[in-house]
């Protein structure tokens, strides 16, 4: 499943359920709250009574506050053992998050071990960060709340890769995928891409975020994308185009980007490809449903590699937009 998180403090509902919708268009299907001052759980009940998505509370440093999520009504909680690390503190959570059938994320992050850990590993290594998470899943056992998933993020892509890995040869709770603190969309998607990606195609993972400095409706898109390149779920458009080159004779790269722009409603997964070569472009994008191959004055609407229409310059992303409609309609 595609998890996002909002990034409004949810004291302001309206804010706060303007993202979630957004989100929800975008393909969302968990969304994650923060909740960082008891005030905001007053904003955090009326989001969860008006959420088109199931809402997951994420609390750190005070245990009161999970608490007051889990009374506002959450459908889940999650916690992080190295800013909630005192085991009573802990076990109150656990305890009424299990009388309240409310499942918990486990939430290891590099940045933030236990103390007591870090020295006893040295530092924010992956068997550290596994340790955590093991101590956190034995309390809650002893307490009878199994409704337990797992995330293990760093910044470092081969810390988050291996510590995943650890995790998973040993235990088969559901693990929540992510690179934490990935940065800014370009090199943030790069970086999840890689390290999200490793991890799939080894059949690691059950929900994923796609953490971006930006828009979390990006996130959203990006995860999609991730998923979609690995074949594992398929929605929305996949855009194949050219990297263009010599025998390019139209302005390529404002084209994909007004056709990408006009397709982004698109749920429906179809492929769409935009082709700067009248000579190839077809036979390059034979795989796609439908594309448009332009050249010098006339460019040429396919489908399935087969060339059906010869559509003079101007009309393309219109005649285009038409063929796809009338594809998803």
């Amino acid at each position: 499943m595609v998890q996002s998180m909002t990034t409004t403090n949810p004291l302001d509902v309206d804010a706060t359920m303007g993202e979630i919708r957004r989100m929800q268009r975008a393909g969302c299907e968990l969304v994650r709250v923060a909740v960082p001052e008891k005030d905001s759980t007053t904003g955090l009940r009326e989001v969860v009574r008006r959420s088109p998505l199931p809402v997951i509370a994420d609390v750190h440093f005070d245990h009161h506050l999970a608490l007051l999520a889990l009374e506002a009504g959450v459908h889940g909680l999650r916690i992080n053992p190295g800013t909630i690390h005192q085991r009573s503190k802990l076990k109150e959570i656990i305890v009424e998050a299990r009388e309240r059938g409310v499942p918990i994320r486990i939430g290891i992050n590099a940045g933030s071990l236990e103390e007591r850990i870090l020295k006893r590993f040295g530092s924010a290594v992956p068997e550290a960060m596994v340790e955590s998470a093991r101590e956190c899943i034995t309390l809650c056992e002893d307490i009878g709340h199994q409704a337990v998933k797992v995330s293990l993020k760093a910044s470092s892509v081969s810390t988050t890769v291996a510590a995943y890995r650890l995790f998973s040869a040993q235990s088969d709770y559901p693990l929540h995928l992510g690179v934490t603190e990935a940065g800014p969309p370009f090199a943030g998607v790069i970086k999840s891409a890689v390290g999200l990606g490793v991890l799939l195609a080894e059949g690691i993972g059950d929900t994923i975020r796609v953490s971006l400095t930006g828009d979390p409706v990006l996130e959203v898109r990006a995860a999609y994308g991730i998923l979609r390149a690995l074949g594992i779920r398929e929605r929305g458009v996949d855009i194949i185009s050219c990297p263009t080159c010599g025998r390019c004779e139209v302005d390529l790269i404002p084209l994909v980007e007004e056709v990408q722009e006009r397709l982004e409603h698109i749920e429906a997964p179809l492929t769409v490809a935009v082709m700067g070569c009248v000579v190839n472009g077809p036979g390059e994008a034979r795989e796609a449903d439908v594309g448009i191959a332009g050249g010098k004055g006339v460019g040429l609407l396919f489908k399935k590699g087969e060339v059906v229409e010869k559509v003079k310059e101007g009309a393309w992303v219109q005649r285009l937009m038409e063929e796809v409609e009338r594809m998803v309609g």
